[in-house]
Formats: C-alpha cells, structure tokens, sequence
C-alpha cells in the first residue's frame, strides 16, 4: 500500500528521480526508476508499526528567513540553504580537511583516494562559522569540526578557540582519537580552548570490527583517548558505525562499555552504515540496518529492559524546548530539534548495579515518567502561554508543579534520582545545572541514520537540521552533501596532493 510519493536519488548516476514510498509485509520500502539505470527497491524502515509510531511526532516548519539561495530548481539540486528549506541548522559541520591517518572502507571523505586535499584556510573557516552564526530568525548554536580527520590539522586548538569566539555555545569534534591517544596534552588544550565533546568513532570492544571497518585494530587507540580524556574532563559521545554482521552483535557490549566508563563517556550514537553510489543493490540489502532494526536489537540485547517503547524520535521534544523559550523574557521561540520524525531515535536509559554475576538492571527514562503525557501536557500549556503571553506565567507554573509528580513514578525510578524536583528546576526555575547533572547520570542511547542514494527521500531533506558549511557562502543539509555535493565542492576548493618523496 503506498504511503507517499516523494523524490529520490538514483544509485548509479544521481539523477533527481520519482518515488513511491509503501508498505509491504510489514516493512516500509522506497521504489523509483532510472531510464538508464533502471527500478530499484530498497529498504526504508525494516518495522511498519514503529514507523507508523514515529511519524505522530511530526515536527514544526521553521523557514530561515535568509536564505542564500532561492528554489530555482526543484529539491535537492539547489542546496545551499533554500527557501524550501523547513528548518534551522541546530548543528552546524565544518570539514576543515580531508586529510586522514585512517584509510576507512566505510569513511565519506578521504584525500589519498580523492587525490586532492580539500583543507579550507582560517579564514574560510572563520566565514563559515560567521556565515552559520547569522541564520535568522535562529542563529546555528553548536558546531562540529570533521574530515578527514581534524586533529591532522596544527591548528585545530586554534579552530577551536575560533568557534567559541564566534558565538557558539556548543564545540565539538569527529574523531578517531589517534591523535589525542598518542599525544596526551592535546585533550588538556582542546579542552582549554573551549571544546565541549568528542565525536569519537568506536566501533566495537574487540579488534574485530576496526580491522573490518577501520583496516586496523584501533581499540587500543580509542581506549587511551578516553582515559587521556577523562583526566581532564572532557566529555565524549561513542560514535559506532553499525554493519550487519560486523559489528550488530556488539551493540550491548558497547553500551555497557560506555556505562562502565561515564565519568566522561554520556552517550552513544549508533550510526548505521550509509552506502555510497555503485555499490550493488544486494549487497545493500545485506548489510543494511535502518533504525527500526537498531531498537529491536536494543529490545533484544537488554532482554526486554529497554524496549522499543522507550524510543523517541528528537522531534518528539519539541514541546519540552517550546515551553522553556516560552517562559524566557525574550517570548521567542529558539532553535530546536524539529527535524523530520524519520531521521533519528532516541532514549535516556540509567543503570543500577546488581550484586554478583547477574546483569545489570538498565532502566529507560520512560520507565517512570509518562513522556507522553508530559509531552501533551506542555503542548497546552504552550498554548495558554501564547496566548496569555506573560500574565499566564505564575498559573501554568503552578499548574506544572502540581502536575509532574503524577506523571512521574518514583518507586520505579533510579535510586537517588529525585527526579521530579529535577523536572521542576529545569523548567520552572531553568536551572540547567540540574539538567546537566540528570544528564551525567543518564546515558543517551541513540541512532541517527543519515540517508543514501539507495533510500534517499526529499522530505527528510528538507527538515534537515545537521548542515555542511562550504567555502562558497553555502549551507548544505547533511545527506545532500555526502549523496550530490562532497565532490564538486571538495573539487572547487581543492589544492594539490604532495607525494611522499
């Protein structure tokens, strides 16, 4: 049965093409035709049921109301960002090279196989970020530095100090850690310089999966980042890049490994593999993982302690982000996570320690708080707010404070966690330190599937909020870039490769 009609990509040359969205027992596929290359069907979520879950937390439209390009074109061959476009950049990517001391299989951007090196200079940078930072009405809050590899870069703590300089709130990195493995004082001067977190890449507890993945046994590397990182407290975001029947059966080692080590590791983001153009459509099939899989192995490797239940999509947060810019003197509603419901998933999840060889009991957020409910009940009062502007403050307030210990079940919920005194901090007093240390002693489980050529869909694109800056003025949604754009932009800018002597 169709559910959509959108625009896709084709595999083999990229032309913008028709397609049809449908279901079909039980999975939701995407199904267009090339008249060269011919139909190709593929994959888009692998669960219709947690398909059709997620897609009644629909996001809001916010338009950026300076667009650098116009829709002159149809979507997405006009990128830059457009008018089309439905939402603000929430996080900003800067590729500061394409240099690497990596040769990954499963790597966007690399200069030995491009054989150019694609490295924009400070002040290039500095445009980008300037360029980010002057989105209206919502100016970028969080940049990421990738590549390549950024630490191959001499200058990076200075890049680092560039970003802060201009105005962003949040800094953080991709990695691998090499580097910050092998030199111990860069984490200390990253930190100095403002970064917040480490993007780093971690693929799995055993050597298996980097020799796979990576061409080599990295895991001794990423375990001394860690530690390199721990010691001056700087926080890190486990970056998995899941393959089937590479890495799959590692998932709940993985989590464990990141609650073994939370001192400064406060989340993973699982990250399915993304398969660039020609390669064979079965072999994508084969190894494909789309987020329903992904929960359903959450669901399995915890024995049912964390269910699909437990998942949200970011859109689902809105109200939470809507409410809190509501009671801000500013009454403007400010950036948040309204990208399209299909394109991430995510849950808090705490852990208690059990005595002896049992496991340990793993315990999600939506255990003992009604989300729902909460979510709804903000959804009104966002209302009341609007509508009652600031003489509608103390009421709701109030009616919140009598509201959350009724959505919320202590008797499940972590011990020590007084978690309804944390809710009514962080929203009627906006105590963010609250927040944060809530947040130190949750792990953030989530999976963020960037999209393909094979299951490329227009509509995620357009309510992208993960955005490529280039040198030439432009800001460009993550998929567009890494399926359509890398190439030529990396291409217009690039310099010579120097051969090693």
């Amino acid at each position: 049965m169709k559910i959509k009609d959108t625009k896709s990509l084709c595999p083999e040359c990229g032309k913008s093409l028709d397609a049809e969205v449908y279901d079909e027992d039980g999975k939701v596929l995407i199904k267009k035709t090339c008249d060269e290359h011919g139909e190709f069907i593929n994959t888009y979520w692998s669960d219709k049921e947690l398909y059709d879950k997620v897609r009644e937390y629909v996001p809001s439209i916010s338009h950026i109301e300076n667009p650098s390009v116009e829709d002159v074109a149809s979507c997405p061959s006009n990128c830059g960002l457009c008018s089309k476009h439905e939402t603000s950049t929430v996080l900003g990517l800067i590729d500061v090279t394409n240099r690497c001391n990596l040769r990954c299989p499963v790597c966007f951007a690399n200069a030995a196989v491009a054989g150019y090196k694609y490295e924009p200079s400070q002040e290039e940078i500095r445009a980008m970020l300037r360029n980010l930072r002057s989105l209206k009405p919502h100016p970028c809050p969080a940049i990421q530095y990738a590549g390549g590899e950024p630490t191959v870069r001499k200058d990076i703590v200075e890049l680092v100090k560039m970003a802060k300089e201009e105005g962003f709130t949040h800094v953080q990195i991709a990695t691998n850690g090499i580097r910050l493995a092998k030199k111990e004082s860069l984490a200390k001067e990253l930190k100095e310089a403002g970064l917040n977190t480490v993007y780093l890449a971690f693929d799995g507890v055993t050597p298996e999966p980097y020799i796979n993945n990576r061409g080599r046994d990295l895991l001794p590397f990423k375990l001394e980042a860690i530690e390199n990182c721990r010691k001056v407290g700087l926080g890190i975001v486990l970056v998995p890049t899941l393959v089937k029947g590479v890495n799959d059966h590692q998932v709940g080692e993985i989590i464990k490994f990141a609650f073994d080590h939370s001192e400064n590791i406060y989340g993973v983001n699982f990250q399915p593999v993304s398969f660039a153009g020609r390669t064979p459509a079965d072999h994508v099939e084969e190894q494909r993982i789309t987020i329903s899989d992904f929960v359903n192995l959450i669901d399995e490797v915890t024995d049912g302690q964390v269910p699909t239940s437990s998942f949200y999509p970011p859109s689902s947060v809105e109200p939470i982000a809507e409410f809190i810019s509501l009671l801000d003197e500013e009454d403007t509603a400010k950036v948040t996570l309204n990208c399209h419901e299909h394109c991430g998933i995510a849950t808090y999840v705490f852990r208690e320690k059990t005595d002896g060889p049992g496991k340990d009991k793993l315990i999600p957020i939506t255990d003992f708080i009604d989300v729902d409910d909460l979510f709804n009940k903000l959804k009104e009062y966002n209302i009341k707010l609007k509508e009652g502007k600031f003489g509608s403050r103390k009421r709701v307030l109030a009616g919140l404070t009598g509201n959350l210990p009724k959505m919320v079940h202590t008797s499940k919920s972590p011990e020590e966690l007084d978690i309804t005194r944390t809710l009514i901090n962080v929203f009627a007093r906006g105590d963010y330190d609250a927040l944060g240390n809530f947040s130190k002693d949750a792990m953030l489980i989530s999976c963020m599937h960037f999209m393909d050529p094979f299951n490329f869909d227009r509509d995620r694109v357009k309510k992208c909020v993960i955005h490529y800056a280039t040198p030439d003025g432009r800001i460009i949604p993550f998929c567009t870039m890494n399926s359509l754009y890398r190439e030529s932009v990396e291409q217009k800018f690039a310099q010579p490769l120097r051969q090693k002597k």
